[in-house]
């Protein structure tokens, strides 16, 4: 949250690929942080997921109105599809935060969370609230609501089907329920330890009109929120584009919107409004005693503002916040300090920062820390001290001469106790449904504060005060120049497992490859394995160094083979460990990197998943052409089959008769408008006896290639099974899908993660077959999670089955009906 203080106030004119990157103010939006602090309001806006939330009335309340505006979102997107990329569940969860942190530097709200896990979509409140726990969830949006203290809550959806997704209205559901128990003592009263009861005036329901269902009507409460802001020469619904463009995994960049437009609000609680949303509510100093003052020294801070001499209002500033400091305690005395004292340094023009030349602190390892400061507007100001964790430098009120660096170096030892950054909702093991956060202060949270806090002591124009920045990594790149990354605290040593799925389908042996990689000296290095049951391992080779050197590697080649008589048909893990200096390290550190946000790090345990399972397969080659990214050519290279991926010039040039079966990622041709130019040579392809086997794609963007997939037409629903232990009824048990050369049954069905399938073939051809039809409770069975034909002498399949998400997870029957789909032009006489 840390990374977010300065969020209220900046509209960053840079690209997100600079989002670490330390933000200095323009005199503008000095102007519009002055204009600020005299006004005292507070909205929160509710919803399930990111890009739930409504940006262009969270800019229009952060921009225009000023008041502090926050967007809880109760999950961080873990259960949706991935448009950039292959990572799914917690790791997809990571990139959606980071997204949502970018949109909101750019509208300027705050981000809050719950412990709330997105587990794919839902098809009824009841669900995701069971799910979910609704306790510990309502737990949640009480303690956010106690510690933002709204003074009027908005809730995106409605609390019955409207939402179209079981979170959606859980969201509203819980937020109607939470604005009455945030203010009942006798609701949560733990949380009492830190926060106080909250009463706000009023929670709402934004209402909408997407698509085809509108819940807007005259009759209800209504702004006009696309005015246009002089000062940031933008209106609110270009912000609002901008920053709803961040979500970028989810393919979501829209053009820019101006112009007015209306939002619609129905009152769920509390009294309607007449007049403003804020009816009722004092928006000013008015509500704190003794702040008729204050407002009259803002007041005349803001009539003597120079936009070309910002530093000249400093010293009123500083006397501004001595009066704030002086009055009674209270909620807007600490929220509008903190905005004072961003304001002191804005003006001042200071730069003060901590950074490294490497984005790794190593425990038990000394780091290099370099400190810089410069005075750029000429205040007078002095440095008394520098802390960082038990480095403690006085410089006897060291003056800082008017756009002079001043800069020295530090090592700092980062002890073994320090803690690795891990993402606070990822320290403990998962519960079903949420994640499990033990410490209550970090409920709600966005993200985890830095691995290290600097403090500035310093004394501005007479005024004591600290100044908190973030240790970076700093470092420059030959094309996009200076750039800034997260420090990340890490154990001396990590493992690596080549795969993390190691499949087995007969009585050979099985190697793999693990790397130990040092990230400082280590001297001998000693791998062990865990046993499991049903396998030996037969042999671990590796050349021990005397010292293995910080960044070399060292590669450890495994064989395990089976106990016939012992081995089962499961998964299981095989836990690797790494010894140096009598301690044992079980350590993986992945990192997931994409330009529109900050690299992102965390830890997991470095284990190879052994699958043992009856698997058959026919044909060799396989070629593959690339969707939004999925698993499934490591999946087939597991399976034994040769991977091919095919380019645009491949699909061109190639002789595609020489692959058993071409498969198509997901979305492909959502992101692929080539996959248009080449439908006759696939179709062709088909008909000289090839098998074209097409994973999902999404229908609202599908638009004129609907008809150019398969061989005959098929529209593409939104239709799902989100139930995974739905149960799979065959149609057709003597068609060669369920029979060559694996025999599917229902156990193939088992084990199966978070859903069945989406968005089904709906609208078919007579030509096509069903295979399966299944229902979520209360449903009609849907027969459109897999259609296929023939055609000329070939095959052709669409597959809404979720084989993206059950491969990676290793669930047997998906390989096995997998390499069924593929057998399908093999089988004789069909």
């Amino acid at each position: 949250m840390r990374r977010l203080m300065l969020a209220f106030l900046l509209t960053p004119a840079v690209a997100t690929v600079l989002a670490q990157t330390p933000q200095s103010l323009s005199s503008s939006e000095i102007l519009i942080g002055l204009k600020k602090l005299n006004t005292l309001g507070t909205v929160l806006y509710v919803a399930a997921h990111p890009d739930d939330e409504n940006t262009r009335l969270l800019a229009y309340f952060s921009k225009e109105k000023l008041y502090r505006t926050g967007y809880l979102s109760l999950t961080r997107g873990d259960g949706g599809q991935n448009l950039i990329g292959t990572e799914q569940g917690i790791e997809l969860g990571m990139i959606r935060t980071q997204e949502l942190l970018s949109a909101r530097r750019i509208d300027a709200a705050e981000q809050f969370f719950t412990r709330a896990y997105d587990f794919g979509f839902s098809k009824s409140t009841e669900e995701a609230l069971k799910t979910w726990d609704k306790n510990k969830i309502l737990a949640d949006v009480v303690w956010v609501i106690r510690k933002f203290q709204p003074d009027i809550i908005i809730t995106r959806f409605p609390q019955d089907n409207r939402a179209g997704h079981g979170h959606h209205s859980s969201s509203a559901v819980l937020a109607v329920e939470a604005f009455t128990a945030a203010a009942d003592p006798n609701q949560f009263p733990e949380q009492l330890k830190f926060v106080k009861p909250w009463q706000a005036k009023r929670v709402l329901w934004n209402t909408f009109n997407f698509g085809t269902t509108n819940t807007t009507s005259n009759d209800q409460f209504k702004i006009d929120v696309g005015a246009y802001n002089p000062i940031l020469g933008k209106g609110y619904g270009e912000i609002a584009s901008e920053s709803r463009s961040q979500h970028k995994s989810q393919g979501f960049g829209v053009p820019r919107q101006r112009g007015e437009a209306l939002e619609f609000f129905s009152l769920w609680k509390g009294t309607a409004p007449v007049n403003d949303l804020m009816d009722e509510v004092a928006t000013t100093w008015a509500r704190v005693k003794g702040g008729e003052a204050v407002q009259q020294k803002v007041e005349e801070i803001i009539k003597n503002y120079s936009l070309f001499e910002p530093g000249k209002s400093v010293k009123a500033l500083t006397e501004l916040y001595t009066q704030i400091a002086a009055l009674e305690e209270g909620y807007w005395k600490q929220q509008k300090l903190k905005e004072v004292k961003q304001l002191i340094e804005a003006c001042t023009g200071l730069w003060a920062e901590a950074s490294t030349n490497t984005s790794l602190a190593v425990q038990t390892d000394s780091l290099r820390v370099s400190f810089g400061l410069n005075n750029r507007n000429g205040n007078k100001i002095f440095l008394k001290r520098i802390v960082l964790d038990k480095f403690d430098t006085s410089f006897a009120d060291r003056s800082l001469a008017s756009n002079k660096n001043f800069a020295f170096v530090k090592p700092v030892y980062i002890s073994n106790d320090a803690p690795i950054t891990q993402p606070y909702w990822l320290q403990s093991e998962m519960k079903e449904g949420r994640f499990e956060v033990t410490d209550q202060q970090l409920i709600g949270n966005a993200d985890n504060a830095a691995a290290y806090m600097v403090k500035f002591i310093m004394n501005i124009e007479g005024l004591d005060i600290e100044i908190e920045k973030p240790v970076r990594y700093k470092f420059t790149d030959p094309v996009k120049g200076e750039l800034y990354e997260p420090l990340t605290i890490v154990p001396p040593v990590q493992i690596t497992p080549g795969n993390n799925l190691l499949l087995s389908n007969s009585p050979d042996a099985k190697t793999f490859r693990l790397t130990v990689r040092a990230l400082k000296d280590i001297t001998k290095p000693v791998v062990k394995l865990a046993t499991i049951k049903g396998w030996e391992t037969a042999s671990i080779n590796y050349t021990q160094p005397d010292t293995l050197k910080k960044d070399q590697e060292m590669d450890v080649d495994v064989t395990i083979k089976p106990i016939l008589k012992e081995r089962e048909l499961n998964k299981q893990p095989i836990l690797a460990s790494v010894q140096y200096n009598n301690e044992w390290y079980a350590t993986l550190i992945k990192t997931i990197r994409y330009d529109h946000i900050p690299d992102l790090t965390y830890f997991r345990v470095p284990v190879i998943n052994v699958l043992s399972l009856d698997l058959k397969t026919t044909g060799k080659k396989i070629g593959f052409i690339e969707g939004a990214g999925d698993y499934m050519p490591t999946a087939l290279q597991q399976m034994g089959y040769e991977v091919t991926v095919l380019s645009d010039r491949d699909l061109a040039n190639s002789n595609l008769q020489q692959y058993d079966a071409i498969i198509t990622g997901v979305r492909a041709y959502n992101v692929k408008n080539s996959l248009n130019t080449y439908y006759p040579k696939l179709m062709k392809y088909i008909e000289n006896g090839g098998n074209l086997i097409v994973q999902y794609n999404t229908s609202n963007q599908i638009g004129p290639v609907r008809a150019k997939i398969g061989p005959y037409p098929f529209d593409i629903s939104r239709n799902r099974i989100t139930d995974e232990k739905a149960a799979m009824n065959i149609l057709k048990p003597g068609h060669p899908v369920l029979n060559y050369p694996n025999k599917i049954t229902s156990s193939d069905f088992d084990n199966w993660i978070q859903e069945r399938s989406i968005y089904h073939a709906s609208r078919w051809d007579k030509n096509y077959e069903t295979i399966f039809s299944m229902a979520d409770a209360g449903e009609n069975a849907d027969e459109g999670a897999m259609i296929t034909t023939s055609y000329g002498k070939g095959k052709f399949t669409y597959a809404g089955l979720v084989f993206f998400r059950q491969l990676p997870a290793g669930v047997p029957g998906a390989y096995r009906l997998l390499a069924n789909i593929i057998a399908l032009n093999k089988k004789k006489g069909f």
